[in-house]
């Protein structure tokens, strides 16, 4: 399997398919580049290259036991980026790695990056503090922790059949292969990445970040999203990125990629080939 090491020795695992221009994607907490599945097949046929890996500690890259941090994960997608030479590249992130997009492009993506795309998105910053009143309490958090260090299997199982993709709402149509390979990705990975990625995706301030962001950028956001509410993030956001465009999706979830994908799909295709 394809593999790069990063500054730190850490394998990374990254998937390279297609020819074309490049698209590089960056997945969410606690999953894997497979859950890119839908858009990398869909762009493949389109024409592009795309290029996905997993994140340290997750899917099939090592289970290191430090650098779960959102500065080392930006660096090892730099090092993803530099060991396949590319350029041009539109940078898609969901959730935790929207915040890793940011932090990519903000501080190693110049000359490198033609556009971003960040969906359902933490940045600017989860966690409620004095100055960000309308995040979320860091006891949602503490209790995220607390399931993964308890009884990590049956909190992805309930994740994934309930808010994450909305099938806690009424009327939902609810597919048992969507919820049991959201657990499968999440349980490939490692308990501490998880654990201590919590830290990274909530209380990583991406403020700096997206104001130094100057390429196109697209923000797509599902106005249904339990899991990263769009009011503290996208809505937040998109005053602090120069040239960008907010696009929300009413009654989405979350996981819209997976349960929506042929929407996001097309709108993906449009901006890239705008």
């Amino acid at each position: 399997m394809p593999f790069v090491t990063a500054s730190d020795g850490t394998e990374i695992f990254y998937k390279d398919w297609g020819s074309g221009r490049p698209v590089m994607f960056h997945h969410g907490w606690p999953l894997s580049s497979d859950d890119w599945d839908a858009q990398l097949l869909f762009l493949v046929q389109h024409g592009y290259r795309v290029i996905a890996h997993d994140r340290r500690g997750h899917g099939r890259s090592a289970q290191v036991g430090h650098g779960h941090d959102m500065d080392h994960y930006a660096t090892d997608a730099a090092a993803v980026v530099a060991h396949l030479g590319l350029r041009d590249v539109v940078h898609v992130g969901h959730s935790t790695g929207g915040g890793e997009v940011a932090r990519y492009v903000a501080r190693h993506g110049a000359g490198r990056v033609a556009k971003a795309v960040l969906i359902g998105a933490v940045p600017p910053l989860m966690v409620q503090t004095e100055s960000n009143p309308g995040g979320l309490p860091v006891e949602v958090f503490d209790g995220f922790r607390e399931a993964v260090a308890t009884n990590r299997s049956q909190f992805y199982l309930d994740l994934a059949s309930g808010p994450f993709y909305g099938f806690n709402r009424p009327g939902a149509d609810i597919s048992q292969g969507v919820i049991q390979n959201w657990w499968r990705q999440g349980m490939t990975g490692s308990a501490q990445a998880h654990y201590e990625g919590i830290k990274a995706f909530s209380e990583t301030d991406f403020t700096d970040d997206l104001r130094a962001i100057d390429v196109p950028t697209l923000i797509m956001h599902g106005d249904d999203d339990q899991i990263v509410p769009i009011a503290n993030s996208a809505e937040m956001a998109i005053t602090l990125v120069k040239n960008a465009r907010l696009k929300v999706y009413p009654g989405l979830s979350h996981g819209m990629c997976t349960v929506n994908a042929d929407t996001v799909n097309a709108d993906l295709l449009d901006f890239i080939e705008s």
